[in-house]
């Protein structure tokens, strides 16, 4: 059986509803009586600011709904795809309360922090269909902890092997073996990417003093540097994976607070409209 994606559940139900709430919103702004702009004072911009702020409030309980295992409305892959297509509708429902008609006053603030909310979900979606098959091809068959054990096993017999050779060889081999590392800082695990791996300057070290070598100690060498190529091998795909987890994870750390921080100018937004205006 094929696998549906978030943005298919269903048949693309949620897709149609949004669809049809967005032109449902826009053909009543077009209707409405053109002496009077549709700005967020009427009485349209007051039931499209409401519908708004009901949706804000509906997407931002996802984040409560989908840690409720044993709730029973609806699944969670469903909740999903409807918080992605009804997340786009709110677009345009807020869109058409504003009456395109934008100032520096907390109003404004609002709606720029909903856009950045919903931009960052659009990352969000990009992330969670992309990345997962990026990690299963970059994996194949093992885990990272299985990686990580196949690399403690070259790294024992790296060792065993390197001894006999030279000391300019053994500190290169020992720099890899003891100072190589998966993760860090957060550039380091977003890029995957060790400039300073000492694995890395030991492959580019082994070939130039292994030149000097003959007979079984260049023939040691040689299997201490294909030994390091597989280690080097595992390390890449072992960043990679960290840099796939990340991916998943990090986008959250921006999604979440702009939406508490829509939350808030939304309250500020509606209590200065009821005490002002």
């Amino acid at each position: 059986m094929r696998h549906q994606s978030i943005l298919e559940y269903a048949r693309f139900r949620y897709f149609k509803a949004a669809l049809a709430l967005s032109l449902l919103a826009g053909a009543v702004y077009l209707w409405h009586d053109p002496p009077l702009k549709p700005y967020g004072g009427t009485w349209l911009g007051y039931a499209l600011g409401t519908l708004g702020a009901l949706l804000i409030l509906w997407l931002t309980w996802f984040g409560v709904r989908k840690r409720r295992y044993a709730s029973r409305l609806g699944t969670v892959q469903g909740w999903l795809s409807a918080h992605v297509y009804l997340g786009t509708a709110l677009l345009v429902v807020a869109t058409l309360h504003t009456g395109f008609e934008l100032g520096w006053n907390v109003h404004t603030l609002a709606y720029v922090l909903m856009v950045a909310t919903v931009a960052s979900g659009f990352y969000g979606v990009f992330v969670y269909l992309s990345v997962p098959g990026l990690m299963t091809a970059n994996r194949g068959d093992e885990t990272l902890e299985a990686m990580l054990l196949k690399i403690a096993d070259l790294d024992r017999e790296i060792r065993e092997k390197a001894l006999s050779l030279p000391d300019a060889i053994l500190r290169s081999v020992n720099a890899s073996l003891d100072g190589t590392r998966l993760g860090g800082s957060v550039a380091l695990v977003v890029t995957g990417r060790d400039r300073d791996c000492p694995t890395a300057a030991a492959l580019r070290e082994l070939p130039e003093t292994g030149k000097t070598l003959s007979g079984e100690a260049a023939k040691l060498n040689h299997e201490v540097y294909t030994l390091l190529l597989q280690k080097n091998e595992l390390l890449a795909r072992a960043r990679r994976d960290l840099r796939y987890k990340a991916r998943l994870d990090l986008w959250l750390y921006l999604h979440v607070p702009l939406a508490m921080a829509l939350l808030a100018a939304l309250a500020a937004h509606v209590v200065s409209v009821f005490l002002y205006w």
